[in-house]
């Protein structure tokens, strides 16, 4: 028996040993890597604020194993950029073996240092792969920018305080917020250009905020990610946020791809005027509302446009008042939640001191839309929803509104015949935000001379002989 699982162990032994001794060393390939970009550009980056991360894909496209003897970051440690490979951190990498028609991945990140100037900046590096005594490069490069930093950690009651006027020759980007202190003022000039992170505002805390911008110089508000893939991203951040703010003026602005355009939390108790007058204004894709009124808050708005935001573009929520003429309320949200372009509602529940739940009801003193045009996809781009306890005072009128069925609410007949209803308003392109008016539009010389503007957005004369449009634009 012994022998018998000897001679078994034997045969074995030897078949391993006959597969062992038969196996030939590994033949790597004699060619070289593909890729799928020779250069990786990042465009624009801010110093000090880390990219998105991009990726790079390298290919053995022959039918053999490639062994990689190097993948170097050239600048080294002292790069602004950072690679890893296939999972790894580093700046150096060697002896990897790539499959057969196989790929790997190498993710690439850039944060540039300030260099205290206002010209933007470009800032190269390369990735070397050496394979069979070849060495093959993949350039890298970022366009950075140095700007005006604004670092609010409120958590920790680190605010950062403005007043004065900010200085335009560089951009300012806001992390939490940008605070106007109370009793102070804060001037922005034409052509500034402010970005602002992830749920950051520009905050108005009992201060006021002056915003001069000019025709085709405008201040612009939009997120710090600049990559084209975030053009019409929203939420990117906040928006401008009023706090029993003084008198505050909003002229020639972008306000684009936030939560909120324009909040208006609260006035100052002693304002009698509107807290905030915004003209000549866009404001779009926002993820919530265009502007927010919020219980007390009081805003002016004329020739302003305010489409394609998430929910409506003008929101008043347990009363305020406000007066928009000559301007655009457009729903065309592609929100999946969308709600009508204009939503109006005088109450609100909430805890109250006692964190007991109460509805609270606010006036509207003034509530008057004219020469305007509110429209989008809804059969019906307007909701008002009041109850009584608190004054209500409206006024509809040269407006042209998208409303089936036709209302007949009083306040839509304070000028009897003056409203025109559902005709689209033959807008040039709503897809690309061209609100101007083709020759049939049905808003064209409809307006109300006796309180229509001299001018509209584009600083064209409006037509004072056969009559000024509705909206925003004069054909």
């Amino acid at each position: 028996m012994k022998t018998a699982y000897l001679i078994v162990y034997l045969f074995v032994l030897g078949a391993i040993l006959s597969v062992t001794s038969c196996k030939k060393p590994l033949s790597y390939s004699k060619g070289n890597l593909d890729f799928s970009a020779d250069t990786i550009v990042f465009d624009t980056v801010f110093t000090t604020i880390g990219s998105v991360t991009k990726r790079l894909k390298i290919y053995n496209n022959s039918n053999k194993t490639l062994k990689i003897d190097q993948i170097v970051l050239v600048g080294g440690a002292n790069s602004p950029f950072r690679i890893n490979v296939d999972g790894s951190p580093g700046t150096s990498f060697a002896d990897i073996d790539l499959d057969a028609e196989d790929s790997l991945f190498i993710f690439v990140e850039v944060t540039l240092d300030p260099n205290n100037g206002t010209n933007p900046m470009v800032i190269e590096d390369q990735i070397r792969f050496t394979t069979n005594g070849t060495d093959q490069f993949v350039q890298l490069a970022a366009w950075g920018q140095d700007a005006y930093f604004h670092y609010s950690i409120i958590s920790q009651d680190s605010f950062d305080l403005n007043w004065g006027t900010w200085p335009n020759d560089k951009p300012h980007v806001i992390y939490g917020g940008a605070f106007i202190d109370s009793a102070q003022t804060l001037n922005i000039l034409a052509g500034t250009q402010i970005y602002l992170h992830k749920n950051a505002a520009l905050y108005n805390y009992k201060g006021t905020l002056n915003i001069y911008g000019a025709l085709n110089n405008e201040v612009t508000f939009q997120g710090t990610r600049l990559e084209a893939a975030y053009d019409d991203v929203a939420g990117q951040y906040y928006g401008i946020y009023f706090h029993e703010a003084r008198p505050s003026t909003i002229d020639y602005a972008i306000i684009k791809n936030g939560t909120s355009g324009i909040h208006v939390f609260s006035e100052d108790p002693g304002n009698s005027d509107y807290t905030v007058t915004v003209t000549n204004t866009k404001i779009y894709n926002n993820a919530s509302y265009g502007v927010f009124i919020y219980s007390g808050g009081k805003v002016m708005a004329e020739n302003c446009v305010i489409a394609k935001n998430g929910f409506h573009a003008l929101f008043c929520l347990e009363g305020g008042d406000f007066f928009f003429n000559h301007c655009n309320l457009l729903g065309y949200s592609t929100n999946s939640d969308q709600t009508p372009a204009v939503g109006i509602k005088n109450y609100f529940t909430r805890p109250d001191g006692n964190g007991i739940p109460t509805t609270f009801i606010g006036p509207i003193n003034e509530g008057r839309i004219i020469n305007s045009v509110i429209f989008g996809n809804y059969d019906k781009e307007y909701v008002i929803d009041t109850l009584s306890g608190a004054p209500l005072n409206f006024e509809f009128s040269h407006n042209h509104i998208r409303c089936t069925p036709i209302p007949n609410d009083p306040f839509f007949n304070i000028i009897p015949g003056s409203n025109s209803f559902n005709t689209h308003p033959s807008f040039v392109n709503v897809e690309l935000y061209d609100f101007k008016l083709f020759s049939n539009s049905p808003m064209i010389n409809t307006a109300n001379p006796a309180t229509s503007l001299f001018f509209d957005i584009e600083l064209k004369p409006r037509n004072a002989d056969a009559g000024p449009d509705k909206g925003a634009y004069e054909f």
